[in-house]
């Protein structure tokens, strides 16, 4: 009896026991897991409330690669309640084979100067209201009023720059100034072009004495012949991937704009940038507006609002162009990649559009690459 009575309380307390530690085991766990949910809850609806947007319009906007800085458009759209639709292209051709084809997909465009005098030659662009964008008083005097666009019917600055030379220090002895440089044979297999039809025969009529805008028969087959002539020497033609081999150290030497070097620059200390003493190209970079846009309002408050000083900073810093707003070189004033002397500029000029000499140099193209 005594033996049965101990086996009983030691089977209440072991249950007891059991019971305590379901409780102080399963509670606590269930009581965590339903916390962390009400806190997720809570963050994914805190989440959706800030990003839930009711838009009152949209616009597309057409873009160069990796050519703004993406939460600037965010902010636009949170302001005005206007949603962007954003797409890139990787060249100027190829926007505007694209753009012929689906023009009415697209309001707003940032091309380059001679792709811009192209669009308003072939009546493709609407003129913007100034009234609508007041903030073009922020842009510098010097970048408007292009040759192809005296009174900026068309188009809206967005950044500049330059054609030059990304050269890495250790693997290039000798000074580089030249575009002579690009056809040395010391350097075969380390020397990268950038993949642009424009830029590459423009540096090539350069290098010649050549303006880059030449329509010339005879300057053009000498600058064809050269390009051929350099093919034997070349890495390759590329975009992105040149720039990112020179910040590797697998790169000599590098045909790029200004913003990619400085965006190579700011990676790696070893290379360097120049603007060769023949001269180059001195870019201006635009907003237009298609033609019979339906959203040109929305689309003139997109563009005033990149033109804001605190918004081009942003831009500037995300891409390493030159931004012509005034109001943001302050943050970038001793830089000059980004900001070179008068002397340089002075050796540069624009691309210009001219329809025979387009074919001429699609042609070049097609025989150099």
């Amino acid at each position: 009896m005594d033996k049965n009575k101990i086996f009983i309380s030691i089977a209440v307390v072991v249950l007891l026991i059991l019971i305590v530690l379901i409780i102080l085991v399963k509670l606590p766990k269930n009581n965590q897991k339903y916390g962390r949910n009400v806190s997720k809850t809570n963050e994914t609806t805190t989440q959706k409330n800030e990003e839930k947007i009711n838009y009152i319009e949209e616009i597309s906007v057409y873009n160069a690669a990796e050519y703004m800085d993406m939460s600037t458009i965010k902010d636009f759209e949170k302001e005005y309640k206007v949603k962007v639709n954003y797409k890139e292209f990787e060249s100027n051709e190829a926007m505007y084979a694209d753009f012929v084809k689906n023009s009415s997909r697209y309001d707003v465009l940032v091309p380059s100067d001679y792709m811009i005098d192209r669009l308003i030659k072939e009546n493709r662009l609407e003129k913007i209201n100034k009234a609508n964008i007041p903030n073009i008083s922020n842009i510098a005097t010097e970048y408007l009023n292009p040759e192809y666009d005296k009174t900026n019917d068309y188009i809206v600055p967005y950044m500049t720059g330059t054609l030059g030379i990304l050269y890495n220090k250790k693997l290039v002895s000798e000074e580089v100034n030249s575009w002579n440089i690009l056809w040395n044979p010391k350097y075969k297999g380390q020397i990268w072009m950038w993949d642009s039809m424009r830029d590459v025969i423009g540096m090539s009529l350069k290098r010649l004495g050549y303006s880059m805008n030449s329509t010339n028969d005879e300057e053009l087959n000498r600058a064809r012949q050269e390009l051929i002539n350099q093919t034997k020497l070349l890495r390759a033609y590329a975009e992105e991937e040149s720039r990112d081999s020179m910040i590797a150290d697998e790169g000599a030497l590098a045909l790029v704009y200004a913003g990619e070097a400085k965006f190579a620059i700011d990676q790696n200390p070893n290379l360097a940038y120049v603007i060769p003493k023949e001269g180059s190209n001195k870019f201006v970079d635009g907003f237009v507006i298609v033609k019979n846009t339906r959203h040109k309002e929305a689309s003139e408050k997109f563009i005033n609002f990149m033109c804001k000083s605190n918004i081009a900073v942003r831009n500037m810093t995300s891409t390493g162009y030159t931004s012509p707003i005034k109001g943001a070189w302050a943050e970038f004033a001793n830089n000059r990649i980004m900001f070179p002397s008068e002397e340089e500029l002075s050796r540069c000029e624009a691309f210009l559009y001219d329809a025979q000499a387009t074919q001429k140099y699609n042609d070049i193209w097609k025989v150099v690459k």
